[in-house]
């Protein structure tokens, strides 16, 4: 199998498509990445759930100030102009409609953009929805960042999720290490794979159809 993009690459990517000007969610796993490599000449305001606008990327290697984390609990940093708020407000921000965008992790995305990321129901594992639901309710777009295959090689990307659902037809762009999908009324289409991957190899680990588009670029890991 083809080595995918990793982790901080599929970030890099995102933060690339984000466009000017937007208020951004980002959630816990591969999008808390994302702050890292925004880049210097766009205006993206990112907010964090338990309060704070304006959020800034931390440095992993200083002491932990607790009085400055985000909802993964990972040190981040106060932009010029932020602003820090308490739940209710920040909650009405998510709720009201306020982002413009939220990027998720996610357990499985179905054909429809339906979307589980809180419960597999394995044992020994907690749920943990936090503010997911709230978000995918609020926010006026949702990217999802994932593998495009479980550990064990089985879809993620899937037709119908067997997992308890976070939204339904939520999503509008899956971001995965194998490619980017735009979810679409008429199905999913693929616009970007990796270097070195065909259609079929793509669509054969994918538990839904794919469409491609003829306008579908090459990622290559930079």
């Amino acid at each position: 199998m083809l080595e995918g993009l990793t982790r901080q690459q599929i970030a890099k990517r995102v933060a690339q498509d984000i466009p000017d000007g937007y208020y951004v969610n980002l959630g816990i796993g591969i999008p808390t990445l994302i702050s890292r490599y925004l880049p210097k000449d766009k205006d993206v305001i990112l907010h964090t759930e338990n309060g704070i606008v304006g959020m800034g990327s931390g440095d992993p290697d200083a002491p932990l100030d607790l009085d400055l984390i985000n909802a993964s609990k990972e040190p981040v940093s106060l932009l010029p102009g932020s602003s820090i708020t308490d739940h209710v407000v920040s909650f009405a921000m998510m709720r009201g409609g306020h982002l413009d965008l939220t990027v998720l992790g996610a357990f499985q995305v179905s054909q429809d953009g339906d979307l589980a990321n809180w419960d597999t129901g394995a044992v020994g594992t907690i749920p943990a929805v936090g503010g997911a639901m709230d978000l995918v309710a609020g926010a006026k777009q949702l990217f999802v960042t994932m593998d495009h295959v479980t550990r064990d090689g089985q879809p993620k990307i899937v037709s119908q999720c067997n997992y308890p659902l976070t939204g339904k037809g939520v999503v509008n762009r899956i971001y995965t290490d194998l490619a980017i999908i735009e979810v679409l009324p008429e199905g999913l289409l693929v616009t970007a794979m990796i270097e070195g991957m065909d259609f079929p190899q793509l669509q054969a680990l994918t538990g839904c159809p794919l469409g491609i588009s003829p306008d579908c670029t090459v990622l290559r890991p930079s």
